[in-house]
């Protein structure tokens, strides 16, 4: 039978955490041509069917400029597990982050994400929505330590982005119906809503008369004005134009 490649440090640390039962349930404890190997103290034989892609605890820490720092975020995620800290310095108000988006990539199935708090990870519920969607994608967790309900990893935290998700349809519709109401009132009060024209009533009457009763180049009537050519085309023969 061929010899399986060495167990990476990684997984060593993983293995040495779990029970002797719980080594043994896995498959960790049967013999391969008599290659065996001892954590912490007990003796573990290379595996027949080794379990591969052990679920870990990815840390994701961010400040907003060079003149903060991280460090205070990455003991706190390595205190809470996290076996790998990914550091940014960006905005938070910015989307697209190199190293978020490396620790997006590096996920797989079981593992988590986790993060101090939530405004480290995202700044708009838009924002923390599309990000959870990614890593739910992954089939992987996520966790914030200074927010005990977003945590994705339990029952009840599962239920977060449905209800995240129900809020933001809520605050769209909220804004859709103030916007809604503030228009009905300023028409109601005559305000003219839309782009202000660009050529006053006077101006439009005196580049229509140039351009249908003279006949003078457009482009011409428009650099007089300092418009495009097209302000003036769409000027009509008769009332005032809004463009």
């Amino acid at each position: 039978m061929a010899m399986m490649p060495p167990i990476p440090a990684v997984r060593r640390t993983a293995i040495n955490r779990l029970s002797f039962d719980a080594k043994r349930s896995l498959g960790l404890a049967e013999i391969i041509s008599g290659q065996s190997y001892a954590f912490d103290g007990i003796a573990l034989c290379r595996c027949i069917n080794p379990v591969q892609n052990w679920a870990m605890i990815h840390g994701y820490a961010r400040v907003s400029t060079d003149g903060q720092s991280v460090e205070a975020q990455v003991r706190q995620l390595r205190a809470a597990g996290a076996e790998q800290v990914f550091r940014e310095v960006a905005s938070g108000a910015k989307t697209d982050r190199a190293q978020l988006r490396r620790v997006l990539a590096q996920l797989t199935a079981g593992d988590v994400l986790m993060v101090t708090r939530l405004d480290r990870l995202a700044r708009s519920t838009r924002d923390l929505l599309n990000t959870l969607a990614a890593i739910t994608g992954k089939e992987a967790g996520f966790r914030s330590l200074g927010d005990a309900w977003a945590d994705t990893t339990t029952p009840h935290g599962r239920m977060m982005p449905t209800v995240l998700g129900g809020l933001a349809e809520f605050e769209r519709d909220f804004v859709r119906a103030r916007m809604g109401v503030g228009r009905a009132r300023a028409k109601a009060r005559g305000v003219k809503l839309g782009r202000k024209p660009k050529l006053t009533p006077h101006q439009q009457r005196e580049a229509l008369r140039r351009r249908d009763e003279l006949g003078e180049p457009v482009r011409e009537i428009a650099r007089t004005y300092n418009v495009s050519h097209s302000t003036i085309s769409r000027l009509p023969a008769r009332g005032v134009a809004h463009g």
